[in-house]
């Protein structure tokens, strides 16, 4: 050891930890150092430093490790086939005349945000349950109509979220683990149920789903399940991520590709040049039509691991408006909620995010199967829709590396040089690193009726993925 002579005397050399500024402070007296980007574990948290401790015992850490390496090679060898277009109540399990699902962990209807609120109303007349908005909101307020979450029958909806027994669903097959998921039909642009909007236009528009849209697409699946065994979601998925889409708020490559697997069955048909003709134009002027394709295809492929004994990975991640729930495959059903957040994206003209409803759906389904906003660096002219740049969508994409516990083998990035996407969120990852899953949403309007505002960005609330840790950590000192 030197002594204190002799260190003022000799060559100096500098390891700075922290703060960069501390570095540059030393480098401007032309002094070498070497900077270190370091951050305490879990931001400092004695209480959550305690639970990651408990939980790197060697013995346990291996049961954790092996159980998520099963859940991750589950998600990633999915082989999501869209295989029908029925009718909710005919597929759905549990789903009956009265029932209304929604988006996100469970919300009583005075805890419900607007376009949730709307959206339900505008489900119950489309059923013919209530004849105008006034006698929806009464009936929906009293305890008469059953609200349940899409996930918790097999199901997911895009922003509200809302599905009713008499909307047709795309049926996906997990055709490597025999599962099935569902979703509704995209409803296309504008003034639509799905952001809480409803009147007139809207249960029309709904109608023409349910009379037209959906018999030619279900005559179109079940030809090409009779030829091909279905539409392959995954290889559409894959094949759009090459093409600049991620799959969640970009869905342009996967639309037309889905739409060119279509065409020919369409034409082939005996359906009525008009009708063949209309249903073309209302899947093309909207490039969202893929997207609720994508969420049932990712539903599937994460349900498989729920469950599974001692796994950390995320199974669940959704938004009702009011709160974002996670469920954690080693800890099956239950949901750890915490207060939804507030995107920051831009709005359309008119609007701020005054306006704004907090974050909203399920399609963040789409970040658990390792696409949406994982896979932004995919997708960089997204940040255009949703704010940011190109370096952000990259830098987005890189931070979640370091809270997934795999990468993808299928759905790779070829501005990373075709390295796979990151998939099966950890939460053991999320609480050491302090970094929080990211998310890129649409927008809706606050109040009930007026429907999509924007698009925007946030992160997921910690409190959630915390309460999970806990009781994750708790499994081990209960045996």
């Amino acid at each position: 050891m030197k002594s204190i002579g002799e260190l003022f005397t000799s060559r100096l050399q500098v390891v700075n930890l922290g703060l960069e500024s501390f570095a540059e402070s030393i480098r401007i007296q032309g002094v070498p150092v070497q900077h270190v980007d370091w951050r305490p574990p879990a931001g400092g948290d004695p209480r959550i430093i305690q639970l990651l401790d408990s939980l790197s015992v060697p013995s346990i850490q291996k049961q954790v490790e092996d159980a998520n390496h099963e859940a991750v090679n589950r998600i990633i060898d999915a082989q999501p086939v869209l295989v029908d277009v029925r009718q909710a109540r005919d597929v759905i399990p549990g789903m009956h005349r009265e029932l209304i699902l929604h988006a996100g962990p469970p919300v009583a209807w005075d805890r419900m945000c607007g376009p949730v609120r709307g959206a339900i109303m505008g489900a119950l007349i489309y059923e013919g349950l209530a004849r105008d908005v006034e006698e929806a909101e009464k009936l929906a307020s009293s305890g008469k109509i059953p609200f349940d979450p899409c996930h918790h029958h097999r199901t997911v909806g895009p922003m509200a979220g809302v599905v009713s027994a008499s909307m047709h669903v795309y049926v996906i097959k997990n055709e490597k683990h025999g599962n099935k998921a569902y979703c509704t039909l995209n409803e296309g642009l504008g003034k639509v149920l799905r952001f809480g909007a409803y009147g007139a236009d809207v249960t029309q528009r709904l109608t023409w789903m349910e009379q037209v849209l959906a018999p030619a697409l279900r005559m179109a699946v079940h030809e090409a399940g009779r030829r091909e065994g279905g539409i392959n979601i995954k290889d559409i998925t894959a094949r759009a991520l090459m093409m600049g889409d991620e799959c969640h708020n970009r869905n342009v490559a996967a639309t037309s590709l889905f739409i060119k697997a279509l065409i020919p069955y369409l034409l082939e048909s005996d359906l009525k040049r008009e009708t063949v003709q209309e249903v073309i134009a209302f899947l093309t002027a909207n490039d969202h039509t893929f997207l609720n394709l994508s969420m049932a295809a990712c539903k599937a492929s994460t349900d498989p691991i729920v469950g599974i004994r001692n796994s950390s990975i995320v199974s669940t991640m959704a938004r009702n408006g009011t709160e974002l729930g996670i469920r954690v495959a080693g800890l099956g059903d239950r949901w750890y909620t915490a207060p939804a957040g507030m995107p920051k994206g831009l709005y359309f003209a008119g609007f701020s995010e005054q306006d704004s409803c907090l974050d909203l759906g399920d399609s963040t389904v789409s970040e658990v199967a390792g696409i949406g906003g994982f896979a932004m660096a995919a997708a960089p002219a997204i940040v255009k829709f949703v704010g940011g740049t190109a370096v952000d969508a990259l830098r987005y994409t890189n931070e979640m590396y370091d809270i997934c516990f795999s990468e993808h083998r299928s759905y790779l990035i070829p501005a990373l040089d075709f390295r796979g996407t990151p998939v099966g969120m950890d939460i053991r990852l999320i609480n050491e690193q302090a970094i929080l899953p990211f998310i890129n949403t649409g927008i809706a309007h606050k109040d009930p009726g007026i429907g999509q505002i924007g698009a925007g960005i946030l992160r997921a609330p910690r409190e959630c993925f915390a309460q999970a840790l806990e009781d994750f950590s708790g499994l081990f000192k209960e045996r």
